[in-house]
């Protein structure tokens, strides 16, 4: 098991500020099964959280700055107003004492973030941040915001003061995640349903090795593409089109928007059919639903790369139930689904079929459905 982002921070926050932190806020990262660039297309999506977490140890000031450290770099910036800075981690922490109206009451404070979720893997490190940032200020300024509300307000630090266009998937679930459970999300209700996960499958995140930037990534093309099919169709999102209609109207569209347009309308159905089939206990199915989701997402919305898809080849070949890229991708990790009596073995044959595809090291993690951010302890307690 990597080791704890609560006693790194912990340990960190003494170190640097001789003192104990006052309180600790964790939030998790998450892994997304099924259903990737449906949610700022307004459709569905069936993430969990995952027991990878950030960490922030923090201590109220006396005055109205924030001095974190992470990563080797201490940031500091004031709350009267909030101003940009430099390019870093830290432009996340800004846009949501910019965004999160609890931050106007809160006090500043001194921190240290520390982290076990890699970062650009996919893994929603930046939704992390974010929400713990919320519960921070949330806890300094006595609030208890709505979890929509608090992940609202953590996609708007994200979209309008960091610049990347990204959906509520990420933020949502690393708020209103329940541990042991899958979180069905309705991306334009914002309505959540809890899916139970089956004990006998174990969730493997799968990670190639290769990165991305996000705001510099094919990402926002996707998403303008997108925008483009849903405005020649005259709705207001693909969750309004179905696969007969796209296929029937599209004439005079790019044949590239097109494809991946049919990507967004095949996988909101997966969706809705992947969570039957766990509702329904029928693992095979669902298994199969993230397979054909892998090639949907490689071949139509070309969201994929050589080293994803070696990584899903070779974790079917090792008797994955299914396995699909997952987040955004373009680089970064995949997911596979895996019998837990077969666990060991599976690892060990998919760390081998993938060192011999591409020359490279992976990293592969099981990963249990973890619970929603917070606080989760307090001095004294």
């Amino acid at each position: 098991m990597p080791p704890s982002a609560e006693a790194s921070a912990r340990a960190e926050f003494e170190q640097r500020f001789g003192s104990s932190p006052d309180f600790v806020a964790v939030a998790p990262g998450r892994v997304n099964l099924i259903g990737d660039h449906t949610d700022y297309n307004d459709g569905f999506v069936l993430p969990m959280a995952i027991d990878r977490s950030l960490t922030i140890a923090a201590k109220p000031r006396t005055d109205r700055s924030v001095r974190v450290h992470s990563l080797g770099e201490t940031a500091e910036f004031g709350l009267d107003p909030v101003r940009h800075g430099p390019p870093s981690w830290s432009e996340y922490l800004r846009g949501v004492a910019w965004s999160h109206a609890p931050a106007a009451e809160s006090p500043g404070w001194d921190g240290v973030i520390s982290s076990t979720i890699p970062a650009g893997a996919s893994l929603s490190s930046s939704a992390a941040i974010e929400v713990a940032a919320a519960v921070v200020f949330d806890h300094l300024a006595g609030a208890v915001t709505d979890r929509t509300e608090m992940a609202l307000a953590a996609q708007r630090a994200e979209r309008e003061w960091v610049g990347m266009e990204c959906g509520i998937m990420d933020q949502l679930t690393v708020a209103r995640a329940t541990a042991d459970h899958a979180l069905l999300i309705d991306c334009r209700s914002l309505e959540t349903d809890n899916v139970p996960l089956p004990d006998h499958v174990v969730f493997v995140v799968l990670d190639t090795g290769t990165r991305r930037e996000l705001t510099s990534s094919p990402y926002n093309d996707r998403r303008a593409a997108c925008e483009r099919v849903a405005d020649a169709l005259g709705v207001d999102a693909l969750r309004d089109v179905d696969l007969e209609t796209l296929e029937r109207d599209s004439d005079g569209i790019d044949p590239a928007d097109v494809r991946r347009a049919r990507h967004v309308v095949t996988e909101n159905d997966r969706v809705r059919r992947a969570t039957d089939a766990l509702r329904g206990g029928d693992i095979a199915g669902f298994g199969a639903l993230m397979t054909e989701s892998h090639i949907s997402l490689r071949d139509d919305f070309e969201s994929s790369n050589a080293e994803l898809d070696a990584m899903v080849r070779a974790a079917l070949r090792a008797g994955a139930l299914g396995a699909r890229v997952t987040g955004a991708g373009f680089a970064g990790c995949a997911v596979a689904a895996v019998d837990a009596a077969g666990l060991d073995d599976f690892i060990a044959a998919t760390a081998s079929g993938y060192a011999d595809a591409t020359g490279r090291t992976p990293e592969l993690y099981p990963c249990r459905p973890s619970r929603a951010a917070g606080i989760v302890r307090l001095d004294g307690d």
